[in-house]
This record gives structure tokens, sequence and C-alpha cells, in this order.
């Protein structure tokens, strides 16, 4: 980025105002947006919208690196939805059930889900007869994108459609010739099912139309998108390109610090040399995606594009791909350059064990890294102490934390004393905090001088978790934990009402003045 910018990440799902459906959803950001212009902040990063897998709710886990998950399409602005009558054609049931989700304290994923395919169903049908057997202005709007996004959208409504038909089992259990791709049986499934097909176009066509009418009502907030590293084996990405991915190898990462066995994700791994042959044609489609939806995104995984660590599923020894440097280097400055020509800002999660010669290409190219105070440390120095954030280089991004970490005041409680005055000790931390100790301030002095902190760092991108603005202990995921709490945190009140709240208000006022003083405008 040109100039300093403060940034809050904030989950979509996480951001309900008082009309959406227990979910925060695309009409959201417009509200959303007006609370954070009012606080200084111009950068909004959100993770993932891509569909997720069924009866999943991690934004990571998605059947399409390319559609917009419906559950994120906004009811009550659709016409035909409003021409039904609104809620109202909800049986008493649903309405209560709906009452329930906007009054929950987290996003009841099920419940969302049953209402929001119920509704799109009937919009859906009234769409049907009031529009598409008319060949309407709507009509001839939905024939014009599905032609537009046939690139990406043909394969996965087919892939949707057929899915569903297998009663959602994965794409490897179905029968050979929807599996293995036969062409005759892909026709019959288009001619039979071109009704359900069309459902799923016009899904993709509102949840676009909406998307847009979000950007132009964003009152300048830039919207940032994450680009996950894979997308799952069972996808119409990979159902439809597997000669690019190895399905015997499961992708995962090395032993680290934080991990004595390493991850395995479950997921296949690229097969670069078949993806180089077509001259990286599914890369440059992700780049192209996600430069029509976001004004920028973060690279999940950056490490992966540089060097995929595979773990074979017979068991044989985990291995890196490529497998030596020169090759490593190559691929992912190739790879990286490939979504910098979007013309789109680019930004890498390069945490964890991360070779220091891809650290030094990001530098080279120009691409900012995360900068997590909390891990910002000289690692082979005696004490390992702490990094002054106003030692931060411009070309990068400092942050308090990430969606997958415990938030702020977690872990400064957690924190032994030891590191707590070291941080204490630092001399952006005495300047902020007056020259005061903060080692045993109390939890809302510390939390504001650390955030104080970051805005004042040299990184020209600032990126807070909200939690942490507010000082919350929810966090958004802990890794490798599968329940029903995860991936739901949703905040307190509803974002168009947080205006009326006085603790927003007063967290809006204090974020734009450290935005003022630190020039993050």
């Amino acid at each position: 980025m040109a100039s300093r910018a403060a940034g809050l990440l904030i989950p979509l799902f996480s951001a309900p105002s008082s009309e959406s459906w227990g979910i925060g959803d695309i009409g959201d950001i417009a509200p959303l947006s007006e609370w954070l212009g009012g606080a200084g902040v111009s950068v909004l990063q959100l993770l993932p919208l891509n569909e997720m897998a069924p009866a999943q709710q991690s934004p990571y886990s998605a059947i399409s690196a390319m559609a917009i998950d419906p559950i994120y399409i906004r009811v009550p602005s659709m016409p035909e939805f409003a021409r039904l009558g609104g809620e109202a054609a909800l049986d008493a049931g649903d309405r209560q059930e709906l009452q329930e989700a906007r009054s929950a304290p987290r996003v009841e994923y099920p419940i969302v889900r049953r209402l929001k395919q119920k509704a799109l169903g009937l919009a859906f049908e009234r769409f049907l007869d009031d529009e598409w057997r008319r060949d309407s202005q709507r009509a001839s709007a939905l024939r014009a994108f599905i032609g537009a996004q046939s690139w990406w959208l043909d394969e996965y409504v087919l892939f949707r459609v057929i899915h569903a038909k297998e009663d959602e089992h994965p794409w490897m259990a179905w029968p050979a010739p929807f599996r293995d791709r036969d062409p005759s049986a892909l026709d019959q499934a288009c001619r039979e099912w071109s009704r359900e097909m069309l459902f799923q176009q016009y899904l993709q066509w509102t949840a676009a139309l909406q998307w847009n009418r979000a950007r132009a009502d964003a009152n300048g907030l830039r919207l940032f998108g994450d680009l996950p590293f894979m997308v799952d084996g069972d996808s119409a990405d990979v159902w439809s390109r597997r000669e690019e991915f190895r399905l015997d190898v499961s992708l995962g990462a090395p032993p680290d610090a934080f991990s004595a066995s390493g991850q395995d994700w479950g997921v296949p791994v690229y097969r670069w040399d078949a993806i180089a042959a077509t001259g990286f044609a599914w890369q440059r489609n992700r780049a192209r995606r996600n430069r029509d939806l976001y004004d920028g995104w973060r690279i999940d995984h950056l490490v992966g594009f540089y060097r995929t660590y595979g773990r074979p599923r017979d068991g044989q020894p985990p291995f890196f791909t490529p497998a030596d440097e020169p090759a490593q280097l190559a691929l992912g400055e190739h790879v990286i350059g490939l979504f910098r020509q979007s013309g789109a800002d680019v930004i890498a999660e390069d945490l964890g064990t991360v070779p220091d010669f891809v650290r030094a290409s990001l530098a080279r190219l120009g691409v900012p890294g995360f900068k997590v105070f909390r891990w910002e440390r000289f690692w082979e120095e005696q004490g390992q102490p702490f990094r002054d954030p106003a030692d931060y280089p411009a070309l990068s991004v400092a942050a308090s934390g990430t969606h997958d970490t415990e938030t702020l005041v977690v872990w400064w409680a957690q924190a032994p004393e030891e590191e707590r005055r070291a941080i204490a000790d630092l001399p952006t931390i005495r300047n902020v905090a007056g020259g005061a100790d903060i080692s045993e301030a109390p939890e809302a002095v510390v939390r504001d001088v650390l955030l104080e902190a970051l805005y004042a760092s040299e990184s020209r991108l600032l990126l807070l978790p909200v939690q942490d603005v507010f000082g919350w202990r929810d966090r958004i995921n802990e890794p490798a934990l599968v329940n029903d709490v995860n991936w739901t945190f949703r905040l307190p009140w509803p974002i168009d009402r947080m205006s009326q709240i006085p603790q927003a208000r007063e967290r809006q006022r204090t974020l734009r003045r450290w935005a003022k003083q630190c020039r993050r405008v």
C-alpha cells in the first residue's frame, strides 16, 4: 500500500445487523463501513466467503474457490422475496426460528442454512414465474451474467447439482460416469437438471448483484479478501482439474515450535508440473475472481506457494515439492507475480516456519508480510527480546493477532511475568504509556497501550482483530478444533446499532484519534 492505513479484521459472518438472519451478510457491509469510517479505519479484512462444504462452518473448508456461499445473500433485499411478502412468506415455525437465530449469541449455522435455503427456493420460484418465463430485463441480466462468468460458473453449478443429487457425498464416491466426468453422462445431467443448475446460477447472480451494491455503498472502505492456499479435495475445482492435484498426498506443515508433529490438513497437494503445463491457468483464474470481488487480499499460507509440504497417505516419508531451493524460489515468485498482475494489493501471511530465502523474496517483490506483536522477537538472541514496533519495516502488516490466535487480553493474561516486563520496557511502549510500567497495569490500560503502539509502528498497514480492539476474550477459531462453537463468533450488538452503544462509540473515537495522530488516515 502506498500510504499508511488502519484496518480491522472482522469476519462477515460475525457482523449481522438487525435485519439480517442471524449471520452477517453482504448487505451488512454498508452499515459496517459507516462505523469503521467513523473510526478512521480504511481497510476491512474479511475471511473467505467461498461456499463452505455441506454441514461445515469453517470458511477454509470450501467446495469452490470461486463461488460465494449463498448463506451470505441478504434475503430481505431480494426483489422476488419481497414480492412474496417478505418474512410473512415463512410459516409461524420458521419465523420463530428466525427470531431465535437473530437473538442467539453466536451464529447458528444449521438454523440459518435451513431458513435461507427455503427462502432462496421460494424467491427462485417467483423469479421463474415473474421474470424467466416472461423473458424480462432481469431474466436477460441473469443470462448475461451466466455468459460472462461461464469460465468458472459452468463447472461449479454442474458440480453443485450433482453433489446434491448424490446426497452430498464426496465426488470420489459418485457413480463412475459422474466421478470420472464421462462427457455423455455430464451432458445428460445438464439436460435433466437444467432447472436445478439455473437455481445455482440465480444464487450466484444474486450474490454478485448484492456484492457490487455493497462495494458501491462502502463509503470508500477498501475490502480485503483472503485467498486460501488450497481448496478441499471434495470441490468443484479438484473434480474438474484433478490432474493438477495429488490425491494420494495430504497437505500439511512440518514440525515447528508450535507443533512437534507438524500438521496434516487432509487436503490434496498441487502437482506443480501439471499446473505449469497449463500456464498456471487455475491460479490466474483465482486471481481474476478475487480481483473482481476485492480491492486486495491476503495470501494464506504464503510459504506453500514456494514449497508445499506433503504427507503421502500410504505412510511414506513427507516431502517438499519442489524439492530444491532454486525451484522453490522460482515457483513462489512466479505464482505471486500472477497474483500481483491482477492489479490488487496483495499481502502475505508468512507466519510460522518460513525460510529466510522466502522472506528475502517477499521483500524483493515488494509484498508485505505480517508482524504479529507477540511473535516479533529476536529469537536467536539471549533472552529472545521483543522487537519494538517502531522498528517494523514500512513494507509490513502490523497486527495484534490473527483469526487463529487467542485474543490480545487472553495472551497478555497468560504471558510469563518476565515477558510482560520485557514488553513494558520497550521504548514505544514506555512512550505511549507516558513512562509508566504497564506490566501490572489494569487490563484495559494494557490493551490500549499495546494497540496504540501498533498504530505508531512503521508498518504501512495495520490489521487488528475486532476482539482485540474491544478487549474481548472470544476467539474466531481454535486451530484443529472441530465443534459447534468454532467459527461462530458474533459481535454482541447488531452492526447497524453500534452508534447507540456507548462502548462502541468510545472505541470509535479512540481509534479515530490514534489514526489521526499516527497518520493512518
